[in-house]
C-alpha cells in the first residue's frame, strides 16, 4: 500500500566503516560525472582528494555498489540458457508521440549508513516517469512488480532495458512478449543506447540525492516520491520546449 518494496522491510545497515562509506559517496559522485572511469582512474581520483587507497579496495567498493565502468567489452561471457538477450531496436528510430517506447534501468541511492537500489520506467518521448520502486537487494522481484503494475494500466510497442539479470530473466520478458511488446536491450557497454534514463539518474542525483542527508529507506522513499512528483509535474524540460513531462504526456491523450 505504501509503494515500498517488501524487501526493504528487512533492511539492515551495511557493515562498512565510516571511512569506506565516505569513499563510496565520493565514488558515487564521480561515477555520475564520469561513468567511464575504471578502477585505476577512480583510485587516482580518490588519492588526489587525499585518501590513501589502493585499486583492490576501490574495486571492492565499486562492486559493493554495483558500479562498473562503461566501455565496450569483449564478448567472453557465456549466456545463461534460461535468460535471453534481445537485440537493440531503437537505433535510428524516430519517436514522435508518447508510449511507443518505454525504458528502464537501475541505479543506487546512497543512505547515511548504506544504500538502496532505485528502478524507474520512463516514456522516451515525454520523459515522464511512469513508475518506480526501491529495494535493498538487486534481485529481480521489485522490477517485475513495477512492470506488472504498468502492464495492468497501459502498454507500449517497445520496452528497452540493459542486459542486467533482472531484465533478461523470463519472469520479466515473458509478460512483455505475452502482450505483443517487443523487447529491446542495450548493447553491452553502450551507455548511449539508454541515454534518456541515464540523464534521469544524473538529474535525480544532482537535484535531489546529493542535496539530502538521507538516513533511512523510508526517508529515501518519501524524498523520491516528492521529487518524482516535482520532476513530472513542475520541472520544465528544455528538450520539451520547457513544458513538463506530465504536460507532454497528457497532451497525447494519455491519462495515468
Amino acid at each position: 500500500m505504501l509503494g515500498i518494496n517488501r524487501s526493504s522491510l528487512y533492511y539492515q545497515a551495511q557493515g562498512e566503516s565510516d571511512e569506506n562509506l565516505l569513499l563510496m559517496r565520493l565514488l558515487d559522485e564521480q561515477y555520475t560525472q564520469t561513468p567511464y572511469f575504471g578502477v585505476l582512474k577512480m583510485t587516482v581520483h580518490l588519492c588526489q582528494l587525499g585518501h590513501k587507497v589502493n585499486p583492490k579496495r576501490v574495486r571492492r567498493l565499486l562492486r559493493t555498489m554495483g558500479l562498473e565502468a562503461i566501455y565496450q567489452k569483449p564478448n567472453t561471457r557465456k549466456a545463461n540458457p534460461e535468460q535471453t538477450v534481445f537485440p537493440y531496436l531503437l537505433r535510428g528510430l524516430t519517436i514522435g508521440h508518447c508510449d511507443p517506447v518505454w525504458s528502464t534501468d537501475i541505479t543506487h541511492i546512497r543512505l547515511a549508513r548504506g544504500f538502496v537500489y532505485l528502478m524507474a520506467v520512463i516514456d522516451w518521448h515525454s520523459r515522464h516517469v511512469l513508475d518506480w520502486a526501491l529495494s535493498t537487494t538487486m534481485e529481480a522481484d521489485f522490477c517485475i512488480e513495477v512492470l506488472g503494475w504498468l502492464l495492468e494500466v497501459g502498454s507500449c510497442e517497445i520496452f528497452n532495458t540493459d542486459q542486467g539479470v533482472q531484465f533478461t530473466t523470463p519472469r520479466f520478458t515473458q509478460p512483455l512478449l505475452d502482450k505483443g511488446i517487443r523487447v529491446s536491450m542495450d548493447g553491452r557497454g553502450r551507455a548511449l543506447d539508454n541515454i534518456f534514463i541515464e540523464r534521469l539518474w544524473r538529474t535525480v542525483k544532482y537535484e535531489h540525492v546529493y542535496l539530502q542527508d538521507i538516513q533511512t529507506v523510508a526517508d529515501a522513499w518519501s524524498g523520491l516520491r516528492d521529487y518524482f512528483q516535482f520532476y513530472n509535474h513542475q520541472r520544465p524540460h528544455p528538450s520539451l520546449g520547457y513544458r513538463t513531462p506530465a504536460q507532454v504526456y497528457r497532451a497525447e491523450g494519455i491519462k495515468r
